[in-house]
């Protein structure tokens, strides 16, 4: 089983036992964190949201959080003398993901019939 979540302006294909570096969570080392935004969940067939998937979270245990590699930004006009140099390192959450859980929706005909009763 799969699902795609979207965290941080970005989509990951997660399946149970992954271990992802997503956008910087805030969340401490240790703790559980459960993804609301699921686009589709798959394995024998794929459920599609439109645009998440109602009822389907992924829960994750946070390992911790990092740095990844720094990337240099150059700026350089010729004949001017202008040079510019800077660095960038992007923060990152790193997550294991656990259970993927998709809760079935309610029943229509149970709430037709309750409806009927009513009238």
């Amino acid at each position: 089983m799969y699902a795609i979540i979207a965290t941080g302006g970005k989509q990951y294909k997660v399946s149970e036992g992954d271990v992802i570096k997503v956008e910087k969570l805030g969340v401490e080392a240790g703790s559980k964190y459960k993804f609301d935004q699921v686009l589709a969940v798959g394995g024998d067939t794929l459920t599609v949201g439109t645009p998440t998937v109602a009822g389907a979270t992924v829960t994750a245990s946070v390992a911790g959080d990092g740095k990844s590699k720094k990337v240099i930004v150059y700026k350089y006009k010729r004949k001017s003398g202008y040079h510019k140099k800077n660095g960038h390192r992007q923060q990152y959450t790193e997550v294991k993901i656990e259970k993927i859980a998709v809760r079935k929706p309610r029943a229509k005909k149970a709430a037709d019939e309750a409806e009927a009763v009513e009238e």
